[in-house]
């Protein structure tokens, strides 16, 4: 199923955010307008990722309060060095507790990140390890941050196997893509597609299977082109999709329709709650 009945009760095809940072402070000051303007654009679903312990609750809380909205468990990369060990053990915790919640949608965000500098890569990596290992035990796709990172995480999936998710903002090669998708996985396409010099992200957008791409915007993160330097937000995600549109020959609805199965079926518990 990729649409849902409007209003009017015709069924509509909808776009969904897969990865929004809606709990990020940047948002603090006007949430409630943010998520209107993105729903009264026809954004219907937003996955929210944490990114450590301490915001576990806020996005989960964030999910329930808000129709449309669903949420993910993990521990970011760049936050391992701070995390505890002890962490891992908590959302194991989570999960277990949550694990009947519709709204929890997913493992993440976790992954490897080898971009910024003074980062722990044996801690990453251990903690990857272990939230994978979390996410093939309670039977839950990841959503994944692979900055230069997308062999090193690869090896691991196929070690580990999990049973699928996404690949987050994803900027690797085509063969690297490729194995991605081998493996259950789709490809987050965001912001950073907009800009015309990125051609190797650009190139993906056309070139990969119409099964492998879903939508995103890592608001307050990764503006796209239009807004330079300003705070993206989740209704910026209707012209991403109008570029994507434009880069494959499609026309918006196809997209919209494209796009949102995509997500349902790595996504699988999207499909069980439809927007209000």
């Amino acid at each position: 199923m990729v649409c849902w009945p409007s209003s009017d009760g015709e069924e509509t095809a909808v776009l969904i955010d897969t990865h929004c940072h809606l709990d990020a402070s940047e948002f603090d000051a006007d949430r409630e307008q943010v998520l209107q303007a993105a729903r009264a654009a026809g954004v219907e679903r937003i996955v929210i990722p944490a990114v450590e312990l301490s915001n576990f609750e806020q996005v989960r809380q964030l999910a329930h309060r808000n129709p449309g909205c669903v949420y993910a468990l993990g521990i970011h990369p760049m936050y391992v060095d701070r995390a505890r060990d002890e962490d891992l053990i908590h959302l194991r915790s989570w999960l277990q507790s949550c694990i009947d919640d519709p709204l929890l949608v997913a493992v993440g965000e976790i992954g490897l990140d080898f971009f910024v500098q003074g980062l722990d890569r044996p801690r990453q990596l251990r903690f990857y390890d272990a939230q994978l290992r979390l996410a093939r035990e309670f039977d839950l796709p990841v959503l994944l941050h692979v900055r230069r990172s997308q062999d090193i995480v690869l090896k691991h999936l196929r070690l580990i196997r999990p049973q699928g998710g996404i690949a987050h903002a994803f900027n690797g090669s085509e063969q690297q893509a490729q194995a991605f998708v081998d493996l259950g996985f789709a490809l987050g396409i965001g912001g950073a597609m907009t800009f015309e010099r990125a051609r190797q992200i650009r190139r993906l957008t056309v070139k990969m299977p119409e099964t492998a791409l879903v939508l995103e915007t890592d608001a307050p993160d990764i503006p796209p082109a239009w807004l330079s330097r300003s705070r993206n937000s989740p209704a910026e995600l209707v012209q991403i999709a109008e570029e994507f549109a434009k880069l494959r020959g499609l026309t918006a609805e196809q997209v919209a329709r494209l796009t949102t199965g995509n997500a349902l079926r790595v996504l699988p518990r999207l499909a069980e709650c439809q927007p209000d």
